[in-house]
């Protein structure tokens, strides 16, 4: 299998996870040192995988990055397209890179592994992409905008590949994973505005307790729930989700 983004947060748990059953996991990241650490971590449990660095921005290195784990795994059953960017601006105040950024990473480069993936997948007889989506493709909040608009286009590419590779010969379910608050180091970028003058033990203070915004469960999820979740949505029990999204939020859409 294939994820992106899997050097820290929701990639790194489901990296791990898909390892820790049996799957042969080829991962890409910006961060090398985190990556190996990561590759590290899942060879010394008795698992199999390979960091690849790659930036999903890139045209050139996604179709490098899904051509090695292919060819050095003999096909593709399941990718999961996790990388993801948030710049904290509200609309007037985004710079124009930090937008581009933003869909670059988040959108465009889950059209690019896409269009590079189905082939393979296709190829191995059929199987699973995942995408990360968010909380945020159904509503959202201030100076999240640029992320929000990312995550809109993220649900129009997983409804429109699922409608272009459901039936033979590609075979290939489409669905994302859409979390709520989880804790990952996107979650620290908030604190210079929810918590300016918190030390670290406050702050992890603040996260761990309960979370106004989350009106369900009142805590955010961990990464290793998310990772659970992508697990079961690329199991061959939910052979009929497919287009979707599915929402994993803790409850936090249920209130008003």
């Amino acid at each position: 299998m294939l994820i992106t983004g899997a050097t820290s947060g929701i990639g790194r748990a489901s990296a791990v996870a898909f390892a820790r059953e049996g799957a042969k996991v080829g991962f890409c990241g910006r961060r090398e040192q985190l990556g190996r650490q990561v590759e590290r971590e899942i060879r010394q449990a008795g698992g199999e995988a390979t960091y690849i660095k790659a930036d999903v921005r890139d045209a050139r290195q996604v179709k490098t990055f899904v051509d090695r784990v292919a060819q050095k795994y003999g096909g593709l059953h399941v990718a999961m397209n996790n990388a993801g960017v948030q710049h904290l601006k509200p609309l007037h105040d985004m710079d124009v890179e930090d937008w581009d950024d933003t869909q670059a990473t988040n959108t465009r480069g889950v059209f690019l592994c896409i269009k590079h993936e189905a082939p393979y997948i296709r190829d191995s007889g059929g199987g699973v992409i995942l995408v990360t989506g968010s909380a945020n493709e159904f509503a959202t909040r201030p100076m999240i905008g640029a992320y929000a608009a990312s995550k809109g286009g993220v649900t129009g590419l997983v409804r429109a590949a699922a409608i272009e590779y459901g039936a033979a010969p590609w075979n290939i379910r489409v669905v994302a994973l859409s979390p709520g608050t989880t804790n990952t180091p996107m979650v620290d970028a908030w604190r210079p505005v929810l918590a300016p003058d918190a030390n670290d033990e406050e702050w992890e203070a603040l996260k761990a307790g309960p979370q106004a915004g989350i009106d369900g469960l009142k805590r955010m999820a961990q990464p290793t729930e998310m990772a659970t979740a992508a697990l079961a949505l690329a199991s061959s029990d939910m052979s009929f989700l497919t287009g979707t999204s599915v929402l994993i939020d803790g409850g936090m859409l249920a209130g008003l």
